[in-house]
């Protein structure tokens, strides 16, 4: 990813993050959009992570208020919905960070993005 030089940013209409997502996932949302060069594909991505991180927020809040436990009809213990909820939500999370490579400092041991060495971000110069 290439990082913004000041005539870029001038140049440049910067998208506003989506009015659905909570406020602090739409700050993260505009510091990204600040910080990196992105193409309109870049920009769904980080849409769906944001969305990924908002759904995990609220399965999270559920969970905080409903315990991870309910009893079915038998009175058994089930796990409830927000668990697989919150973990898919998660995984989901970090996989579209990585196919964003946000952090072009990634150790040579990570995993890296699928597709590496194609379209990739690049810090904007600057």
């Amino acid at each position: 990813m290439n990082k913004k030089s000041e005539v870029d940013v001038a140049k440049q209409v910067r998208p506003k993050a989506p009015e659905h997502l909570r406020a602090p996932t739409r700050r993260w949302w505009d510091s990204v959009v600040a910080d990196f060069e992105m193409d309109p594909h870049h920009l769904r991505l980080l849409t769906l992570a944001g969305e990924s991180w908002d759904r995990c927020a609220q399965a999270r809040e559920a969970l905080k208020r409903n315990g991870i436990t309910f009893s079915d009809r038998f009175g058994q213990p089930k796990v409830r919905p927000e668990v697989a909820i919150e973990r898919d939500s998660r995984i989901a999370f970090a996989r579209l960070l990585r196919e964003l490579n946000l952090d072009p400092d990634e150790p040579a041991e990570s995993r890296p993005p699928s597709g590496t060495g194609r379209g990739h971000l690049r810090i904007a110069e600057g």
